[in-house]
């Protein structure tokens, strides 16, 4: 590694030859891939950005240039390059490196990227405020093919077009083998259409035409029916940009004059660079969505199948759904690009006329959902809870105002642990339970998760379930389609002077306080509606009511019982125990649940303080 090792920040690139580049760039993958196997994390995708991250630092004088990068689970490289490569060890642990980028982190990371399709829009302002300022600074948008199917990205490109602003977006188009145009031949094209004698043949040309419209408007055809015959650029020419490429995005000799060229244009540029996810390990080549999230595997072997593990929640929604679809054929499963991860692979191969990937579109899901039952379809809406954020308009105006049967499989609710702020469910009870004609359930185990899905997706209306990434306390799962009553609580334990009101995930550490305090147990099971018997009767016999969430507790499942008990008259010390008023940073999540207070001695702790 006697190149990689003297790279400390992208200063120390400009002096190599680019000879030297190569060698560097075969060392810096042998690094990621070893180092990723050590702490898990996203592989595929870093892999194959390898080159690309090393001709961004080489051409574009980083910092003071910025470069913005879509999503950020790419930004491995990136990370290495600008003087994190001793830290990466720690890399999405407790107190260590993000997986994403981060702004307190470096200042080489312009802007924290979690969620995709935002690099274009932050990339703009960043370009416009250098123009406002008078300053020269080039600024570089670095996003997906995936993330281009959102319409903010569209939104973002048709603005920037007519800004004329010094903006290069890079689309990273990393399908699973090269294109047949990217090659020798369309890499010197590449290169002509991105140089200086070409563009300023272009812009004397538009000059010349401005007085003779219909001439002009005869010339830009031409152009573009000539570029189009060796390029797919003409939409994005039609949005103001210069469209360059496809280039290989893993041949250097042709990134680095591309990209040379390029920082000389003014306005607009549009580079698209063709690449390889899990570029040089073979394992991750073949199967790149196996190797996209990863957690610590061996290299020589790769990643070893499962085998006896108890199903995560994620494995009973998906079980679940296949059950349902069989018995109802009106059910129809939607993604938002999320197949493997939101568990929806086997119901896509048994039901493939009943499955719809969307791509990275939330919006567009719930209303494609919300069309669906309209015409008495049962669709089922499988979501992160963090992409759900991204759809709140369209839950609101286009499903619940309908009162439409919109089911929503949220999952990763609460705290995921490596992936950190940008990807936690904190928010969802807060924000859903204030929307009209919504049910919200929260499953404590794996059975109680079968049973409240089938309750949900029988509801008249739009429903949510919400459950935890990974597994649960491991209760046995039933194999019917048994719903449980609407709104009705269930005490897991009785007891004295103290009431832990308990929702989803949580409800096991309640019990284990509640076995110490002597106190009664209640698993509610559903937020909206509110078992207000329960919280009545528990009021009524106990002194002090604790409620417990792994959510915000701002507007969350302890302020629906905080606003019944005031409705109802009746004033017992009441605690509020959830996640606290800020973001929760990465890490292992036992660790984070009891930075939060939200481990058992926590918990009694928070209990034992309020009874002073």
């Amino acid at each position: 590694m006697s190149f990689l090792h003297s790279i400390q920040t992208p200063a120390d690139l400009k002096p190599l030859d680019r000879d030297a580049l190569k060698p560097l760039a075969d060392e810096l993958r042998a690094f990621l891939l070893d180092s990723v196997a050590r702490t898990g994390g996203h592989l595929a995708s870093n892999l194959g950005v390898v080159e690309l991250s090393i001709a961004l630092h080489y051409v574009f004088d980083t910092p003071d240039d910025r470069i913005v990068w879509d999503v950020g689970h790419q930004t491995y490289a990136h990370k290495v390059l600008t003087g994190r490569r001793e830290r990466m060890a720690t890399l999405r642990q407790t107190d260590g490196l993000s997986g994403f980028t981060k702004r307190e982190e470096s200042p080489y990371d312009t802007f924290v990227a979690g969620h995709s399709s935002t690099s274009i829009s932050a990339a703009l302002g960043m370009a416009v405020a250098a123009k406002l300022n008078g300053e020269a600074r080039r600024v570089v948008a670095v996003i997906g093919d995936g993330a281009m199917t959102a319409g903010m990205a569209f939104e973002a490109l048709n603005n920037a077009g007519a800004m004329d602003a010094n903006l290069l977006v890079i689309l990273n188009d990393n399908e699973m083998s090269i294109s047949p145009n990217v090659g020798a031949m369309n890499s010197y094209l590449t290169r002509l259409l991105s140089g200086r004698f070409y563009n300023t043949l272009r812009r004397r040309g538009e000059r010349l035409l401005a007085n003779l419209p219909p001439i002009q408007e005869l010339a830009r055809r031409a152009e573009e029916h000539l570029k189009g015959m060796v390029t797919p650029g003409t939409l994005f020419e039609e949005f103001g940009f210069n469209y360059l490429g496809p280039i290989d995005g893993h041949d250097l000799d042709a990134l680095i004059p591309t990209l040379e060229n390029i920082r000389r244009l003014p306005g607009p540029q549009f580079l698209h660079v063709v690449t390889r996810k899990g570029k040089g390990y073979e394992q991750a080549e073949a199967n790149p969505c196996l190797y996209h999230g990863v957690g610590k595997f061996d290299v020589a072997d790769g990643i070893a199948p499962k085998s006896g593990a108890r199903p995560t929640y994620t494995e009973v929604f998906g079980r679940w759904l296949c059950d349902m679809a069989a018995a109802d054929a009106r059910l129809i499963g939607i993604t938002p690009a999320m197949c493997e991860g939101s568990g929806l692979t086997e119901f896509a191969q048994a039901y493939p006329d009943r499955y719809f990937d969307v791509g990275i579109a939330e919006q567009h899901a719930l209303t494609f959902a919300a069309g669906l039952a309209c015409e008495g379809y049962k669709p089922v809406v499988a979501i992160y809870s963090t992409f759900l954020q991204r759809a709140y308009d369209q839950l609101i105006h286009d499903v619940a105002l309908q009162n439409l049967p919109v089911m929503l499989a949220i999952d990763r609710a609460g705290l995921v642990g490596a992936d950190g702020p940008t990807h936690a469910g904190a928010f969802d009870l807060a924000y859903l339970r204030c929307v009209p004609n919504m049910l919200i359930a929260t499953p404590s185990d794996e059975d109680e998760c079968r049973r409240l899905l089938t309750t949900a997706y029988r509801h008249d209306g739009p429903s949510a379930v919400r459950y935890p990434r990974g597994t649960g306390p491991g209760a046995e799962i039933g194999s019917g389609l048994e719903a449980l009553p609407v709104g009705e609580g269930l005490v897991r334990r009785a007891g004295a002077g103290i009431a832990i009101l308990a929702f989803g995930s949580l409800v096991g550490v309640g019990l284990k306080v509640a076995e110490r305090l002597g106190a009664t147990l209640a698993d509610m099971r559903f937020v909206k509606p509110l078992d207000r018997a329960l919280v009545r009767r528990l009021a009524e016999s106990h002194g002090h009511l604790v409620t417990l969430e792994e959510n915000v507790v701002m507007g969350g499942a302890g302020s629906a019982v905080a606003e019944a008990l005031a409705e109802m008259g009746l004033t017992p010390r009441l605690t509020q125990l959830g996640l606290p008023d800020r973001f929760v940073e990465h890490g292992d999540p036992a660790v984070l649940l009891a930075r939060c207070g939200l481990d058992a001695d926590g918990i009694e702790r928070a209990i034992g303080a309020a009874m002073g």
